[in-house]
């Protein structure tokens, strides 16, 4: 970072660990925004309570994390009032490292002006603070997903299938970064928006990515199994993001709509959303053939919107890696009616939240009613993207004429 980055960066996490610290409300823990039952801090804890007493933490409905999670806070890294929060700021911390120096890569320079300037629209974004102050999980989660992402911008591919590899296991949702994760390996992360040319698929460097990737997710996968003694997480962890058996409510749209299905539909509709998220996949891998760490961006974008158990970590981090993207700001479609949807959705969840749940004046509709707001606004922030990613690369002559992207 330049003079002011070197300064602007510990100065806001030191911020930061400071609200860690704070008395903050130990509401936020099991607020259904902020974690879900894939990622609560509080089911977490119970799970190592368990597991250190000999019982399997995945015998019952409560615990879902995967056994990663289990073996390394049981051990490694003890939770504590203390631990905990620094723990949590650190994850933030190498996150906004990670995004900083992926929007270096991208740039081809050592050090830019906007360093901190990223930094900050990472680590302070209310939907990754918030999070983070709950303890949830996906705090982690976003962590490996921009290590993953910063690795591949390297080149260093077996450390970004890796990275990629350990965030499956903590969500299975991840593996629809696994195409275009790879792709980036073997391709340059630098802007090629407004010049797109057809990629020639490397399948000689492909193929071997994807046997390394399926390679450290079997080995995971198998290491997990070890620390459980049985293959019973699979279903609780993996098994929860396809069969949805808690209806908790989150900031998703899957929730209210299975609560209110019958249970001879039950099974078609699971298929069909499961199914749903795979088809962005190729697309925009297609697409944006010229530009991979963008398509990483917009399935990011998918995943927020339409993933089973989402926090407001989710959007968050897609919003959050706007930022390294400037040259689609003049594109974008509708910014300010996004961002005015965004502010409207942040003020009514928690307000109908409070009011179903606390009060008792309201009723599921209200939440439901604000999460399709927000859904709305996660929608147009990936609509906008998409459209300015496409725009950007489409030139105006002097008549007046437009070129149409080749």
């Amino acid at each position: 970072m330049d003079g002011s980055g070197d300064l602007a960066f510990p100065a806001l996490v030191a911020a930061r660990l400071l609200l860690a610290f704070a008395p903050l409300p130990d509401a936020l823990k099991y607020d259904q925004q902020l974690s879900s039952p894939l990622t609560s801090y509080s089911r977490l804890r119970e799970g190592i309570y368990l597991f250190q007493h000999g019982i399997d933490p995945y015998s019952g409905g409560a615990f879902r994390h995967s056994p990663s999670l289990l073996s390394l806070f049981s051990t490694v890294l003890p939770l504590t009032p203390y631990t905990s929060p620094i723990l949590w700021t650190a994850a933030d911390a190498v996150a906004a490292w990670a995004l900083v120096r992926i929007w270096r890569l991208r740039t081809g320079a050592k050090e830019t002006s906007r360093d901190g300037q990223i930094a900050a629209l990472y680590l302070l974004n209310p939907y990754i603070f918030l999070p983070s102050l709950a303890l949830s999980t996906s705090s982690i989660e976003s962590m490996l997903c921009l290590l993953a992402v910063m690795f591949a911008c390297r080149g260093r591919a077996s450390a970004a299938l890796f990275a990629l590899a350990c965030l499956v296991q903590l969500s299975l949702p991840a593996v629809l970064l696994a195409a275009p994760i790879i792709l980036l390996t073997v391709t340059r992360p630098v802007s090629r928006l407004a010049l797109p040319q057809p990629y020639h698929a490397q399948w000689k460097r492909i193929i071997p990515l994807l046997a390394e990737f399926v390679g450290y997710t079997a080995l995971l996968t198998f290491a997990s199994t070890v620390v459980c003694g049985n293959w019973l997480w699979v279903e609780k962890t993996w098994g929860a993001t396809l069969t949805l058996p808690d209806l908790t409510p989150n900031p998703g749209l899957w929730w209210y709509f299975f609560t209110e299905m019958f249970d001879h539909f039950r099974p078609f509709f699971l298929m069909v959303f499961s199914v749903h998220l795979l088809i962005y996949i190729a697309p925009l891998c297609i697409k944006f053939q010229h530009d991979f760490l963008y398509a990483t961006f917009l399935l990011l974008g998918v995943q927020a919107l339409f993933k089973p158990y989402p926090t407001l970590s989710d959007p968050g981090l897609f919003l959050s890696m706007f930022s390294i993207f400037p040259e689609i700001y003049p594109y974008l479609r509708h910014p300010i009616v996004t961002a005015l949807i965004h502010l409207h959705a942040s003020l009514l969840l928690p307000l109908f939240n409070s009011l179903w749940l606390r009060q008792g004046t309201g009723n599921a509709n209200f939440f439901y009613a604000s999460t399709l707001v927000f859904g709305m606004g996660n929608g147009a922030a990936l609509m906008d993207a998409i459209w300015a990613g496409l725009r950007v690369a489409v030139g105006e002559l002097k008549e007046g004429y437009e070129v149409a992207q080749e």
